[in-house]
């Protein structure tokens, strides 16, 4: 490639490779006796030199459309020779793509022909891209190597694929390039001019001290890794260009420990539409695992929305290194990716990441369904290897403290899939940390030390529950009966609505005039309120207030005191979004004389305290909640 004629090192290439006896050798040589009229001389090394300048010719060129045409020219053979024929592209390539797109929550895509055409498409140009970036440097100026090192650094690129990073058992980070096979899709290694330097650099010092007689030679200084000196020599023992390029891949001084601790930098929005060249640009060169580093996958994501990339600064206060990338699908986050193992964040970037998810509307959803579909991921996998779920698996896989959320307009259908391979018999003594015969079905089974109750809820059920009892069901995991402690009284109607207020909290004008006519108690006092729904009190189809209370009461619950409905809405900071219930309570008439409950509810627009009909032949569909009082027992 670049460069005069430069005998330095053949013998490595005779060593390595066996090279002087590889058929393109051959023929370069009989062409150069063609060209020349002369022999070329039968020694390794004068055979490889000739082959070497081959390539020096096309390059010393002085014609620069010549030069540019041999490049071309050398470019063409390359491809078609390295880069993955469409056949061999395997189906387990769009298996994968499918497979990401339903661990992220969207659901199955389907995969077509033309699916497959595309994906094939991408996968070629950016081999051919990334291959070119290695032609179009080993050929510049400014890749001033002996000719031996850049074929090494060429053919071993040749037979690298994706670089995996992973940490070691001190939880050291490490990184190594899979080989590269007929059916590859990954792209070429990423060219970063700064660890090549470094890789030949060591190798050459190391060919140096192996041509000195034995007494002379002396240990090639540890290159600035972060490999102890035993460690560094052995692994330039090898003379792999793969590991050593590598190493110092992931050892660059912004990468370092000390380099990731320096967050300062900038935010680069790079806007739906726009050309991705500048953003691939930007990521040359860098150790990373993101796919938007592949000029036709950065394009085609950014016709779906902007990506927003944070640089850090490097030792030139330059902010150009790429630390944080956030992809959109129009105005809602698709993915955060990071450059640690996995793709997760380093360790010092969150609070850069966290500043940046308030400016997006659903910055903490993200987080949430981003964390829901990495965990079910994880128990999809144990699942599959036969490995036991904990507690905390359980717990997270019946949804007991929040739903799972994915990205897909749909529930995960993975959720149910996993819980049809369960045994909920055999789960729920894990889920309540309790013994199976601790868990009643039954009125008839409460015993003192019973921790949870899973069946029909039965006349004076809650007469007959101890209070120690956290876990109620109707039927598990979806029928759980909330239980929420609550302090009554202490306030008046006029302190708790100016609180209210000062919390951010909306009251309907309706709801204005009840609460006016609210008593309260003027001491404190600790109540328990049950929330349950019409299902949840037997009844399969639309069903009377009156009757929905009547049967509360043989139960064992109780009306709410309408004070319960203020109260309880200053105690519900955190209601979920779209969650609705109605106070089940004697109804207060507002100035047009129609009797009203509280509801509480949030929605878009807010948090609120409203009014709902309390008509007792009013009828309220199965899924509808009401809170209730427990009575005193």
């Amino acid at each position: 490639m670049e460069g005069s004629k430069n005998s330095e090192n053949p013998e490595f290439l005779k060593e390595k490779y066996g090279l002087h006896t590889a058929p393109e050798v051959e023929r370069a040589a009989e062409r150069t006796e063609v060209h020349t009229g002369e022999k070329v001389p039968q020694a390794p090394a004068e055979r490889i030199q000739n082959y070497l300048d081959r390539f020096t010719e096309i390059l010393e060129r002085p014609e620069p459309e010549k030069r540019e045409r041999g490049i071309e020219a050398m470019k063409t053979v390359f491809h078609r020779k390295f880069v993955i024929k469409p056949e061999d592209v395997p189906e387990s390539t769009f298996i994968l793509e499918q497979r990401i797109a339903e661990e992220l929550g969207h659901g199955k895509t389907e995969i077509t022909d033309e699916f497959k055409e595309q994906k094939i498409a991408q996968i070629v140009s950016n081999q051919t891209r990334s291959m070119d970036a290695w032609i179009d440097y080993l050929t510049s100026p400014d890749a001033k190597y002996p000719d031996w090192a850049k074929y090494w650094a060429f053919r071993s690129m040749l037979d690298m694929g994706k670089l995996k990073k992973d940490e070691d058992a001190d939880g050291q980070e490490k990184a190594r390039f899979q080989p590269r096979k007929k059916d590859t899709v990954a792209s070429f290694p990423p060219l970063n001019p700064r660890a090549l330097a470094m890789t030949i650099g060591v190798l050459r010092s190391k060919l140096e001290e192996k041509s000195k007689p034995k007494a002379e030679r002396r240990p090639v200084p540890n290159a600035s890794v972060k490999l102890d000196d035993p460690a560094f020599q052995a692994l330039l023992s090898t003379e792999n260009f793969s590991k050593l390029y590598a190493q110092f891949l992931i050892e660059m001084p912004e990468y370092s420990t000390e380099g990731l601790k320096e967050t300062r930098g900038k935010w680069v929005t790079y806007p739906r539409g726009s050309d991705a060249a500048p953003l691939v640009k930007s990521l040359e060169g860098h150790p990373l695992e993101w796919c938007i580093a592949e000029h036709d996958t950065a394009q085609n994501y950014l016709r779906g929305g902007d990506i927003h990339t944070y640089y850090s600064l490097n030792d030139s206060n330059e902010a150009i290194i790429p630390r944080v990338a956030i992809r959109m699908q129009e105005d809602k986050i698709a993915e955060v990716r990071g450059i640690a193992h996995d793709q997760n964040m380093d360790p010092y970037i969150g609070e850069v990441v966290a500043a940046k998810m308030k400016e997006f509307s659903d910055g903490a959803a993200y987080e949430k369904k981003a964390g829901d579909m990495k965990r079910l991921t994880t128990l999809e996998k144990k699942t599959a290897l036969g490995q036991p779920l904990a507690q905390d698996d359980l717990v997270f896989l019946y949804e007991l403290k929040s739903p799972i959320q994915g990205f897909g307009y749909q529930r995960d259908p993975r959720i149910a899939e996993l819980r049809d391979k369960r045994n909920k018999e055999e789960d729920m003594p894990v889920v309540f940390g309790c013994k199976p015969e601790q868990i009643a079905h039954s009125v008839q089974d409460i015993k003192p030390d019973t921790m949870a109750y899973v069946g029909s809820l039965e006349p004076g059920i809650f007469d007959k529950l101890p209070d120690s009892i956290e876990n109620i069901y109707t039927s598990f995991p979806e029928g759980k009966i909330e239980r929420i402690h609550l302090t009554i009284g202490g306030k008046t109607v006029e302190e708790m609505e100016t609180e209210l207020v000062k919390e951010g909290f909306k009251i309907n004008d309706w709801a204005k005039q009840i609460l006016s006519k609210v008593k309260t108690s003027k001491q404190p006092q600790e109540t328990e309120i049950i929330r349950l729904s019409v299902a949840d009190l037997g009844f399969n189809k639309a069903t009377r207030y009156d009757e929905l209370c009547a049967k509360a009461k043989q139960l064992g619950l109780e009306l709410c005191p309408a004070e319960v409905g203020p109260a309880l809405r200053l105690q519900l900071k955190d209601q979920p979004l779209g969650d609705w219930f109605r106070v089940a309570m004697e109804p207060l008439s507002g100035s047009g004389g129609d009797p009203s409950l509280f509801i509480l509810y949030r929605n878009e627009d807010g948090r609120w305290l409203n009014t709902n009909n309390g008509y007792p032949d009013s009828e309220w569909d199965p899924e509808v909640s009401f809170v209730f009082v427990r009575g005193k027992h």
